[in-house]
């Protein structure tokens, strides 16, 4: 039976009978619009827009964020063109839209799948309430250099922990039915390899082999898809001499042949154009010809794609079956948004901005994503009977705006809660509180006001320095080539510690940072992100002990910036360093002969090991690991081994703690890492209570892509870990054995 017009609007059709009478109706011209996303800049764009709706030469509309307004473009397009194609509405919704989150890295530290969840439904049901019904989100790139500014975006360096993340942002952002109230769909990106940009420099080269790309890079992307997210956007990077907008290999083998991917991909902003800026092609209509046969469906905001595909089509240079394919892509997330049914938005439907339930998740993920780094003595927490007075010094104190990060086009300062005024909500009048900014901004280089900074500090029982980096220091284009606190911060430090009070930095950055320079002048530090709109209250109640850090670092800390790359999965070399095998340079005998100098993989002033390790926090609680074991020894391929320790606090306050697992297989058809995290449970843990945590290992889990880059099982030897970081020293043995 043939579907009709009138039937499109109708639930008596399937989806792809709907998508092929509408193909059927299209004109070229109408097929081009479907893959052209428009961008008005400052003018007004129902004014700028509505021919081209009429006309249907746009399928998509970015950055409108007025629901009369998109409401308005909507009914054009539905109403006013010939076949009512509904429009996309996109907008950057990375870490919240008015109730913000802490920065993706920050929400990574939580280790926590559910609360990430949670962070992306908020920001879906905010976002929705303007008209938005698509995010350029989750970002999902690895990365192991924190000097490239968009590791604020990103899950930090390991893939297991980003895949686990990326499908909680995907289904945080999508529901259980993409067609519901107050769902958006999500967009996995940037596919693919963006996060090894060279040197750190956003937009630079990539080179990665193919076997690394599909055993690291790849496989956030492909849980994404599997979580059914609805679209991916391709990376801005060139990846192995093939910018990834004319990357046939990843859109076209990858995503759809091995994968099966049926949503659509749209380019980052103009990348289409800038395939010939990066060389590989000669002007405009060849970028338009690489990009389509690759399979990039949608031109954003490039305007190339209406300006070269028909000509294409007509020339014969590119096939019409290319133009359908992508069109239908593009008709499919539409209908499964329910868009065809219910094109507008009725904000009255849809919970307030900055509902209770928002702040308190966004408060939940900065409680959980703050990583106490240090806390010699047992300085923390402070205690409001104990103390009289508290000098909080430094320029990210109080700074409302600051606090929320990078990628907060519509984040509501009004709702921030800072430090300052977290503190002095929680402490009353129990405690006094002066408060001297010290720096008008972190970059800072004035020491002039530091007087007024040592003079609030000499007077009071402790001082908390707010330090770090403004939120303009991170995110897209936004790399650094020295990762140390910026300005004088490091001054500030020194300045304040010569008072001899205690010293507790509280560090809010979009990166992990050199910190060498500072960690032995400060007796604690709790590293806070960017933590969001309910940041302040969260550091209060830390800082206090209302709760325990339990946050786990989600990237290595470098000692200092020559040590990148530094992750806690390399491999292992065949000349390892060893503590003992390590010399340092201002040890080295004059005329030492060469074989003197350890002779393995370290540097010579950093020698090999990080100023804090992957997976690293600290608790209230003395956490305690012991009795690591398997269920077997041996486990045939395609079954279960099950590897378990008791986790014990031996404290005297309840505490979160993530116990991770890694896994290391000694003999590979490629060479594997030294460790690779294969599982996380985030427990609560009362004093003296000691619990068993266990992690179901299947086989499966320890496939990897081999020399002919196809995924395989090898029998073979492995070691477990079972503890509270990358570090941990509990192992086991198990062995992987062919099955019958």
């Amino acid at each position: 039976m043939t579907t009709t017009i009138a039937e499109i609007r109708s639930d008596t059709a399937s989806v792809e009978d709907r998508i092929a009478t509408l193909l059927g109706e299209m004109t070229l011209a109408e097929k081009v619009g479907q893959m052209n996303q428009a961008h008005a800049g400052d003018m007004d764009p129902v004014e700028v827009l509505s021919d081209a709706l009429r006309a249907g030469r746009i399928g998509s509309i970015i950055n409108q964020v007025d629901v009369a307004t998109v409401n308005e473009l909507q009914r054009i397009a539905v109403e006013e063109s010939r076949l009512g194609i509904p429009l996309l509405v996109g907008r950057d919704v990375i870490h919240g839209f008015k109730t913000v989150m802490p920065i993706p890295l920050g929400q990574a530290a939580t280790w926590n799948p559910e609360v990430v969840r949670q962070g992306a439904r908020i920001a879906a049901l905010e976002a929705a309430k303007s008209g938005i019904n698509w995010t350029f989100a989750p970002m999902i790139d690895i990365t192991r250099d924190p000097r490239w500014g968009r590791i604020a975006e990103s899950p930090g360096e390991d893939p297991y922990l980003a895949s686990r993340l990326a499908v909680a942002m995907v289904e945080g952002f999508q529901g259980d039915d993409l067609a519901a109230t107050g769902t958006i769909a999500a967009c996995a990106k940037h596919f693919a390899g963006y996060g090894e940009a060279e040197s750190g420099r956003d937009y630079a080269t990539t080179n990665i082999p193919e076997n690394e790309l599909r055993n690291v890079h790849l496989r956030p992307f492909r849980a994404a898809v599997n979580a059914g997210v609805a679209t991916l956007m391709a990376s801005f990077s060139d990846l192995n001499g093939v910018p990834a907008t004319g990357n046939e290999f990843l859109m076209r083998q990858v995503l759809r042949d091995e994968w099966g991917f049926d949503g659509f991909v749209v380019s980052d902003w103009n990348s289409i154009h800038q395939l010939a800026v990066h060389g590989l092609t000669a002007d405009d209509r060849d970028s338009v010809l690489a990009a389509s046969t690759a399979g990039v469906d949608m031109d954003m905001a490039g305007g190339v794609y209406e300006g070269h595909l028909a000509d294409l089509v007509e020339d014969g240079a590119l096939d019409i079956e290319v133009i359908d394919a992508a069109v239908a892509n593009i008709l499919r997330t539409k209908f499964r948004l329910g868009l065809f049914d219910n094109p507008y938005t009725d904000p009255e439907a849809l919970p307030a901005n900055g509902s209770p339930e928002a702040l308190a998740t966004a408060k939940a993920a900065a409680l959980q994503s703050v990583v106490m780094l240090k806390n010699d003595k047992g300085v923390l927490p402070l205690s409001k009977q104990d103390l009289d007075r508290v000098a909080v010094i430094g320029p990210l104190a109080d700074a409302p705006y600051e606090q929320l990060g990078t990628w907060i086009f519509d984040g509501d300062t009004e709702l921030s809660v800072t430090a300052l005024q977290g503190i002095r909500e929680l402490v009353g009048g129990d405690v006094e509180i002066e408060y001297v900014r010290a720096m008008e901004t972190s970059r800072s280089k004035s020491t002039q006001p530091f007087d007024e900074a040592v003079a609030a500090a000499a007077k009071s029982d402790a001082a908390l320095l707010f330090l770090g980096e403004e939120s303009i220091l991170s995110g897209e284009a936004h790399s650094r080539a020295d990762i140390n606190l910026p300005g004088a911060q490091a001054e500030l430090v020194r300045r304040v510690r010569e008072t001899g009070k205690p010293v507790i930095a509280v560090i809010m950055a979009g990166r992990p940072l050199t910190l060498a320079n500072i960690v032995e002048k400060v007796d604690a530090i709790l590293f806070a992100w960017h933590p969001g709109t309910m940041g302040g209250s969260a550091i209060a109640e830390l800082l206090f002990g209302l709760e325990s850090p339990s946050g786990k670092l989600p990237a290595t800390f470098p000692r200092m910036v020559g040590q990148i790359p530094i992750y806690h999965s390399q491999k292992n070399t065949g000349k390892p360093p060893t503590p003992e095998k390590v010399v340092h340079i201002d040890d080295i005998d004059a005329k030492a002969p060469q074989t003197s100098l350890g002779m393995t993989a370290f540097h010579l002033d950093a020698g090999y090991a990080p100023l804090f390790p992957f997976g690293f926090g600290l608790s209230y609680a003395d956490f305690d690991y012991d009795n690591i074991r398997v269920s077997g020894s041996e486990v045939p391929v395609g079954g279960v081994v099950t590897v378990s320790a008791e986790l014990t606090n031996r404290g005297d306050v309840a505490a979160d703690e993530v116990a991770q697992l890694y896994v290391r297989d000694l003999v590979g058809n490629v060479t594997r890492p030294v460790r690779e995290l294969k599982g996380f449970r985030r427990v609560r843990v009362e004093p003296g209570e000691t619990l068993t945590v266990s992690f179901d290992l299947h086989t499966d889990d320890l496939a990897f892509y081999g020399r002919d880059n196809t995924l395989m099982v090898e029998p073979g030897e492995f070691h477990a870990w079972i503890g509270g970081s990358s570090d941990a020293p509990l192992r086991t043995e198990f062995s992987v054995v062919a099955g019958d």
